[in-house]
């Protein structure tokens, strides 16, 4: 169908479903395209699906009307059970059919069929999805995007927002987008006074949890590393991790990690902030002045917020997945493997990139 056909047929005020139901990480690299279908539709009604995992980045995202968030068997409570989380997500998607959408937007590069039966589920009269560069559409899409050219080797912003050409939309993406929550911040800055970093000293984060064995760095190192930092700049921390139990079979958590890491500082100005929430990590993220981080949802929480970054990249792409829009430092060893960047690469790119020389 021809680009300028579907804008004309859906009007001004069309009703649009974004589908992002993965990692954080992936939700937050989606919010720009969220921003582009609101500037090309200002009257529209644009809601998101999404897990319960990962809802809260929408949180007060000023470019949707709702958010629908479902919870995955993985995600699923103790005491809970995966029967009831299937009727929670029944009962969600006739909730969904309801609002009669005019466009379900998948918004993945390479989507499931998990993802264009929800789509498809919803009952919008376009389903709007990226498929091979050749070969059959899936039942169901009206609207496809052929992943074909370079689509692949642009980061993953720009991939989601190259999908959305079929509504009319061809602007370059712009920044991302999370909204943290004024008062939980708040409360994170007044606890970095408290450990006394001296006025206008930096507040530096670092998040030492990592979902991948390939990116993750040791407790020494990152130890290592906020010591030569601190006696280089005078500078104040905040530790943020997972928290629970290295051995936990649901969500393997940090805190031997992190105590390892605060034993090892005793003396400096550190606040430890275990992340029992996503909102927590959002809030404690917003409230420091850069990170220090493996690549993951952190990450591109900070990107959002604004944050220089020094980043750590195991086996991912950088060209895909680096900090957008904001100043940013990429170790990659060539191993692929985090655990051979060194402290002294991990220092002066800190350094280089936190405290600029004139």
């Amino acid at each position: 169908m021809n680009a300028g056909v579907v804008p004309a047929l859906l009007g001004s005020q069309p009703r649009i479903l974004v589908i992002r139901r993965d990692n954080i990480g992936d939700l937050v690299c989606t919010t720009p395209a969220l921003s582009l279908l609101r500037r090309r539709y200002p009257q529209a009604y644009i809601a998101a699906l999404v897990n319960s995992y990962n809802a809260p980045v929408l949180s007060g995202n000023p470019d949707l009307n709702e958010v629908f968030a479902y919870v995955k068997g993985k995600h699923v409570d103790p005491g809970g059970t995966r029967f009831a989380a299937w009727m929670g997500k029944l009962r969600l998607i006739r909730a969904i059919r309801k609002r009669r959408f005019d466009v379900a937007f998948v918004a993945a590069t390479v989507p499931t069929a998990g993802w264009i039966r929800l789509a498809r589920l919803s009952g919008a009269r376009y389903v709007l999805a990226a498929v091979p560069a050749d070969g059959a559409v899936p039942r169901g899409v009206n609207l496809p995007v052929r992943r074909g050219g370079d689509f692949e080797r642009r980061h993953m912003v720009e991939q989601i927002a190259l999908l959305l050409a079929p509504l009319g939309i061809d602007e370059a993406p712009p920044g991302l987008t999370v909204c943290p929550d004024g008062s939980a911040t708040a409360r994170v800055v007044g606890a970095l006074r408290g450990i006394r970093i001296a006025p206008g000293r930096l507040r530096i984060g670092v998040h030492i949890s990592a979902r991948k064995p390939r990116q993750r760095w040791s407790a020494e190192r990152f130890a290592s590393l906020m010591v030569s930092l601190h006696a280089a700049t005078q500078c104040g921390f905040a530790l943020f991790w997972a928290p629970g139990p290295a051995n936990d079979p649901r969500h393997p958590g940090d805190d031997e990690k992190a105590a390892a890491i605060v034993g090892a500082c005793k003396g400096l100005p550190l606040l430890p902030v275990p992340t029992h929430t996503l909102d927590q990590l959002i809030a404690g993220l917003a409230a420091v002045d850069a990170l220090v981080c493996s690549d993951g949802g952190a990450m591109h929480l900070a990107a959002a917020l604004g944050k220089p970054i020094v980043c750590f990249f195991g086996n991912s792409d950088p060209g895909t997945w680096r900090p957008w829009g904001v100043p940013h430092r990429v170790l990659q060893p060539a191993s692929g493997d985090v655990s051979d960047v060194t402290v002294e690469q991990a220092r002066e790119a800190a350094l280089e990139l936190f405290l600029p020389r004139g």
